[in-house]
């Protein structure tokens, strides 16, 4: 049965979220998007362009950044984060792929997004959960969300809502992570004293902020900091975020390449709400979470089963049962855990569909959460 949704006229904003249209200029045919050429951006690129002409922080340079920060508030170019309450009045004009990614313009899972799907129209959320609800409730097409980094590690909330939300991993794509510097324009590296980032990126470049001396200040996303930085226009603070943020918020690149290891690259997942049809023409990975009962040996034998077939492990991680999250066994109390493991076969492939048929035998939960080509190719 086809469900038609009666859809109330909107503007479609370039990058995200559509608004309602003012009632005198409502057009049910009209969509407005706003490329590179509109005179908003040449207005924040002219104006981020006389920022730089001067270094002084006095009057004249508040002046700037009052105007800055009303283009920056008011250009469509910077839809504000989808919130979890806002996914009702969201909807798709049916043009391009619309993926939706946590944080701000000019963040890392933006550029992910963009590498995964090009051409796409990036969506921002303020939160992972929104970004799930966002697929689910079908306001956009994909989400593409981080699960793990080379340096950081896992990203534990994003394990969790995959059990939480009826979503697939259709893909996987990574990203190599270039952390920089930025403050604002007439800022000089001896006038910092404090540096605002996401805890992993501040983690990431741990030795270079220590070694400037740098206090660390947590904020949400490195986006979200860069944007902190321009809009309130502070003198004595810079962000680690990307070379895009500071394009877009019209900072200056303090330092390039400040991470801790040049091999830096975070892991992202693209979920959907069916699941892909797995192949055998190219390299395949599946993911799955099971439990298991309490026991000697019993997670041995449910990693053996993969390694009877000559499977490849690539990831495992646990993360506490939540709803049940300690056992008494024989008078002890044990946590109880799920597991997430990721490997390397494709379930078209009748050698992995035998290892989970082998583990459903004494495992106490199993879902595979997607099979999916692996990304090969690194930016």
């Amino acid at each position: 049965m086809a469900v038609h949704a009666v859809r109330s006229p909107t503007t479609h904003l370039h990058g995200g979220i559509s608004g309602n249209l003012p009632p005198s200029n409502r057009n049910p045919n009209a969509v407005i998007r706003f490329g590179y050429g509109s005179s908003k951006r040449n207005r924040l690129v002219s104006l981020s362009a006389s920022l730089r002409e001067g270094d002084g922080r006095g009057k004249e340079s508040s002046v700037r950044a009052v105007e800055v920060k009303k283009i920056l508030e008011d250009s469509p170019l910077l839809p504000k984060p989808l919130s979890s309450n806002q996914l009702a009045e969201t909807v798709s004009n049916g043009s391009r792929v619309r993926v939706a990614y946590q944080g701000v313009r000019g963040a890392y899972s933006e550029s992910a997004a963009e590498k995964a799907y090009p051409n796409c129209e990036a969506v921002p959320c303020e939160e992972f959960d929104t970004a799930f609800e966002a697929v689910e409730r079908w306001l956009v097409d994909r989400a593409v969300l981080p699960i793990e980094n080379s340096l950081g590690g896992s990203i534990h909330r994003n394990y969790d809502l995959l059990l939480r939300h009826n979503l697939h991993i259709v893909g996987e794509v990574k990203l190599a992570v270039r952390h920089c510097l930025l403050a604002n324009h007439g800022v000089k590296l001896e006038d910092l004293r404090r540096v605002l980032s996401h805890p992993q990126a501040l983690a990431q470049c741990e030795n270079t902020l220590t070694r400037l001396g740098l206090v660390r200040e947590a904020v949400d996303d490195t986006a979200g900091a860069a944007k902190q930085i321009a809009f309130e226009d502070l003198s004595d603070a810079a962000a680690v975020a990307s070379a895009k943020a500071a394009e877009i918020y019209g900072l200056n690149i303090v330092a390039e390449d400040i991470q801790d290891d040049t091999d830096n690259v975070t892991r992202f997942l693209m979920l959907a709400r069916e699941p892909i049809i797995p192949g055998t023409n190219r390299l395949f990975k599946t993911s799955i979470v099971f439990s298991l009962e309490e026991g000697p040996g019993v997670l041995f034998k449910a990693l053996a089963v993969f390694a009877l077939r000559q499977i490849n492990l690539t990831k495992i991680e646990s993360r506490p049962l939540r709803k049940n999250p300690l056992r008494a066994s024989g008078g002890l109390k044990y946590f109880d855990y799920l597991f997430y493991v990721d490997f390397e076969a494709s379930m078209a492939d009748e050698v992995a569909q035998n290892a989970l048929r082998h583990l459903e035998e004494f495992a106490t939960f199993l879902r595979v959460l997607g099979s999916y080509p692996v990304d090969t190719t690194m930016l």
